[in-house]
């Protein structure tokens, strides 16, 4: 089955910090496809049927393709803003680069505040991505955890700050 796993918690509006590990359960021919999917989706009502959302593709993070390391982290908000519709209305505006190692722990810190959201990956003092205008608009939610089908998933020392 081609489906995420989620895994959800309280609802919070605030500070997200996390580690978090990908490994790609695929064979090795089918490996160079794939991307490792996992991530952070915030805000998020009826169990994710709306939701903002904040992933890394680690497999991306040193790829030898310029393009495909440009798409190493990405903002999403379903059902309206998919992946897709973002990336072909505003062209690199809702996913970056950072430097990922797939395989390996990555801390993840995601701060939300109003309709801004700012993504800082293994302790940088900058953002890798900044999301100006969060789809959902100013709304409180449940954070879920969620790692792709072709995904393991491991997740350690979450910290969440509620800023209310």
């Amino acid at each position: 089955m081609n489906r995420s796993t989620h895994s959800w918690l309280a609802s919070i509006s605030g500070t997200e910090q996390l580690r978090l590990m990908s490994r790609v359960r695929l064979s090795p021919e089918r490996q160079r496809i794939a991307r490792g999917f996992i991530g952070i989706d915030f805000r998020s009502q009826e169990h994710g049927v709306r939701t903002e959302s904040i992933y890394l593709r680690p497999t991306n993070g040193r790829a030898d393709d310029q393009l495909r390391r440009n798409h190493s982290v990405q903002y999403d908000s379903l059902p309206d803003f998919p992946w897709f519709r973002l990336r072909k209305e505003s062209p690199g505006v809702y996913e970056s680069y950072t430097d990922l190692e797939a395989g390996a722990w990555t801390h993840m810190k995601i701060v939300v505040s109003g309709t801004k959201a700012a993504l800082y990956v293994n302790g940088s003092n900058q953002p890798c991505l900044i999301v100006s205008d969060l789809r959902l608009g100013e709304t409180h939610g449940q954070v879920g955890f969620w790692g792709e089908w072709s995904t393991d998933a491991y997740f350690s020392k979450l910290t969440i700050r509620s800023d209310r």
